[in-house]
C-alpha cells in the first residue's frame, strides 16, 4: 500500500475550526426549517459513506445490502498483509545490518589471509558462508516483504473495483431500499429556546447575553463531529497505509481543550455545572436565587482570576508567537486566547444569573 505524506496545514485547521460549526448550524437550521416527512435512504448520504468507510461495505449496510459483507474479508487481508509487511521491513532492515557486520568481518579476514596468519583460511571461509547467509537473510526478507505488498494491492485493487461497480449502482440501490423500508413517522416538533422553561428570558439584556451564550454553545458543540472525522483518517491512515500522522491527535487534543473553555457559559446558563445541592434542592426558588445572589460573589473572584491570568497567558505567548514543540508546530497564543474568550463568556452569562436571582426576589417581594 502506498504511504500518506498528508500533513494538515495551520490555516486549514483554524479555518475549519470557524467554518465547520458555521456551515452546520446553517443545514441543520434549514433542516428544522422544512419541518417535512422524513425521507428514506439518502442517496447524498450512501454516497458519503462509500467514500469515507466504502472499503468495508458500510454503505451497502446503510442501504441494507448484505452485500457488504464481501468487503470485510478484503479489509481484513489488507491489515493482515500490513502486519506481515511492517514485520517484513523490520526484518530486511536487520538483515541488511547482518550484511554490513559480515562484510566488515570478511575484509578482516581477507587481510589475515594476505598476513599469512595461522588459522585465516578457515576464518575466511566461516566469513565467506556468514556473508552469503547475510545475503540470503535480505533476499528472503525482501520477498517477505514484496509479497506482503503484492497481496495488500491487489485487496486494495479488488475494494476500489467493487466501490467503482457500487459507485454507479448506488441510485438504484437507494430505490431499492425506499421500496423494502417501511413508512416512517414524521418526528415530533422541537420546542423552541421560547418554549422550553429553562431558557426564558426576563429582558433584553439577559436574552442578549444567553443567545450569545447559547450560540457559544452550539459553536463549539460541532467541533465533537470534527474529531470524528479527524480520528477516522488517523486510524486509516495508521493501519491500513502504514503511515500514521504527526497532527491528529494534537489537533484534537488542543481542540477539546478550546472547546471546554468556551462552552462554559452554556453550561452555567442551562445549568449543567457540578453542584452540590443536598440543601440547595430543597430550596424554594427565591431560597435558590438568594443563595446564588451571596454565593455569586465566589463566582465572580473565580471567574475574574481566570479572566486575568488568562489575559497574561495570551499576551506572553502572542508576543513571541508561540507555537508547540512537536514536529508539526501548531500555534498556540489562539489556544491561550480562548482562554480569555471562555472566561468572559461566563462572566458575561454570570451577569445574566444575577439579573434573573434580582428579579425572582423582588417578583416574590411584590407578591
Amino acid at each position: 500500500m502506498p504511504d500518506l505524506t498528508f500533513v494538515l496545514p495551520h490555516w486549514l485547521y483554524w479555518l475549519g475550526l470557524v467554518a465547520f460549526p458555521l456551515l452546520a448550524m446553517v443545514m441543520v437550521r434549514r433542516h428544522r426549517a422544512r419541518a417535512r416527512q422524513p425521507a428514506g435512504a439518502s442517496l447524498p448520504l450512501g454516497y458519503m459513506l462509500l467514500v469515507t468507510a466504502g472499503f468495508v461495505g458500510v454503505h451497502r449496510f446503510y442501504l441494507r445490502s448484505w452485500l457488504g459483507v464481501i468487503y470485510l474479508p478484503l479489509f481484513v487481508a489488507i491489515l493482515y498483509a500490513n502486519g506481515e509487511t511492517r514485520d517484513a521491513r523490520e526484518a530486511r532492515s536487520l538483515a541488511r545490518s547482518d550484511v554490513m557486520i559480515t562484510d566488515f568481518d570478511l575484509e578482516r579476514a581477507q587481510g589475515a589471509v594476505d598476513k599469512l596468519e595461522d588459522g585465516a583460511q578457515a576464518k575466511l571461509a566461516a566469513a565467506r558462508q556468514a556473508v552469503e547467509a547475510a545475503h540470503a537473510g535480505v533476499a528472503r526478507a525482501r520477498d517477505a516483504f514484496d509479497q506482503a505488498s503484492a497481496m495488500a494491492r491487489w485487496c486494495a485493487i479488488a475494494i476500489a473495483t467493487l466501490l467503482l461497480i457500487d459507485a454507479v449502482m448506488l441510485p438504484r440501490l437507494v430505490r431499492r431500499a425506499d421500496e423494502r423500508a417501511p413508512p416512517e413517522k414524521a418526528p415530533p416538533p422541537e420546542q423552541t429556546a421560547a418554549e422550553k422553561p429553562d431558557l426564558k428570558t426576563v429582558n433584553p439584556i439577559t436574552r442578549g447575553i444567553e443567545a450569545v451564550s447559547r450560540f457559544s454553545g452550539e459553536f463549539v458543540a460541532y467541533w465533537s463531529v470534527i474529531a470524528v472525522f479527524a480520528y477516522y483518517y488517523e486510524v486509516v491512515a495508521r493501519y491500513i497505509f502504514n503511515s500514521p500522522t504527526n497532527w491528529a491527535h494534537e489537533g484534537m487534543f488542543l481542540m477539546f481543550g478550546m472547546q471546554y473553555l468556551m462552552s462554559g457559559a452554556y453550561a452555567y446558563m442551562s445549568d449543567s455545572h457540578v453542584r452540590v445541592d443536598v440543601f440547595y434542592a430543597r430550596f424554594s426558588p427565591r431560597g435558590k436565587a438568594f443563595t446564588d445572589l451571596l454565593t455569586s460573589v465566589f463566582f465572580f473572584i473565580f471567574a475574574g482570576t481566570l479572566l486575568w491570568t488568562g489575559w497574561i497567558f495570551f499576551m506572553d505567548s502572542a508576543g513571541v508567537m508561540e507555537v508547540s514543540f512537536t514536529e508539526w508546530a501548531i500555534q498556540y497564543w489562539p489556544v491561550k486566547g480562548t482562554i480569555v474568550l471562555g472566561a468572559a463568556l461566563i462572566i458575561l452569562q454570570g451577569v445574566a444569573k444575577l439579573l434573573k436571582d434580582i428579579e425572582v426576589l423582588a417578583t416574590a417581594g411584590r407578591a
